[in-house]
């Protein structure tokens, strides 16, 4: 499919930052959302193929105001990338009861109204693809990250059940599960060391924003329900999150990995 308008979320930083730069330099139409937008204006503000909206993505009154952009450049929405994601660690006897409105209006709430409200556009239009952005803690669950875990798996569940319903209509609906990101996620994550060491248990390469581009460019040619990259880790992710009691005999190795792995870092 010819890309006509890309809406990406999250776009002040991390993957949707480096999404826009690399769609930017095809020279792609693109709508750019954020609730924080000061260094796309800096960056993009005098490129007349790039708008910025700033908005918050679990408000459903951002989502139409893109719809109203986009139609009064008369330009049908062909893509719509929810990069948008927060994350702040916690023990679920620990963490603040704001921490859970904090998780789920953005990582889940924006990402399923996007998906809704867009994909209605899209159905209308017959034709689109709607690529949501999870995490492989959404396949397999991480302790000191429940909320995380739970607003993850919420956007993959929500994304391959949608997925099945819109593609009679010509729409795609893909899910992405990544590992660790080098992303702001990551430097918030290392704040808070015993809580995120599951997280940093993984390869001694930490993905990149680049790497997780380069996915989404080969899923925008060629779209498939879900994507884990690396696909090893979701292989393994996948094997966690169906027999929780396996994963269970290998968590003290893992956390030992992953306390070092943060050493490191920090």
């Amino acid at each position: 499919m010819n890309p006509t308008l890309i809406l990406i979320t999250g776009a002040d930083s991390g993957i949707g930052l480096n999404l826009a730069n690399a769609l930017y330099q095809k020279d792609i139409s693109l709508l750019l959302i954020d609730l924080e937008t000061s260094g796309l204006h800096e960056k993009f503000e005098s490129i007349s193929s790039v708008q910025i909206l700033t908005g918050d993505t679990s408000k459903s009154e951002t989502w139409f105001q893109a719809i109203e952009i986009a139609k009064s450049l008369g330009s049908p929405i062909s893509h719509l990338i929810n990069c948008a994601g927060v994350i702040r660690p916690g023990f679920v006897a620990e963490y603040e009861l704001s921490d859970i409105d904090f998780h789920l209006d953005v990582n889940t709430k924006g990402t399923i109204l996007g998906t809704t409200i867009i994909g209605k556009e899209m159905k209308l239009q017959e034709f689109g693809h709607i690529i949501n952005i999870a995490s492989l803690a959404g396949i397999a669950p991480v302790s000191g990250l429940s909320l995380y875990t739970a607003s993850k798996f919420a956007v993959r569940g929500f994304s391959l059940a949608a997925s099945a319903e819109f593609r009679e209509y010509g729409v795609e609906i893909s899910v992405v599960c990544p590992d660790l990101v080098n992303t702001p996620m990551l430097s918030a994550q290392l704040e808070f060391p015993e809580e995120s060491k599951l997280s940093f248990s993984g390869p001694k390469k930490i993905l990149q924003p680049e790497d997780i581009t380069k996915v989404i460019l080969e899923l925008m040619e060629k779209p498939k329900p879900m994507v884990c990259i690396p696909e090893s880790r979701g292989f393994l992710a996948k094997i966690a999150g169906a027999w929780p009691k396996i994963g269970e005999l290998f968590r003290k190795s893992l956390e030992s990995k992953g306390r070092k792995a943060i050493q490191k870092l920090k």
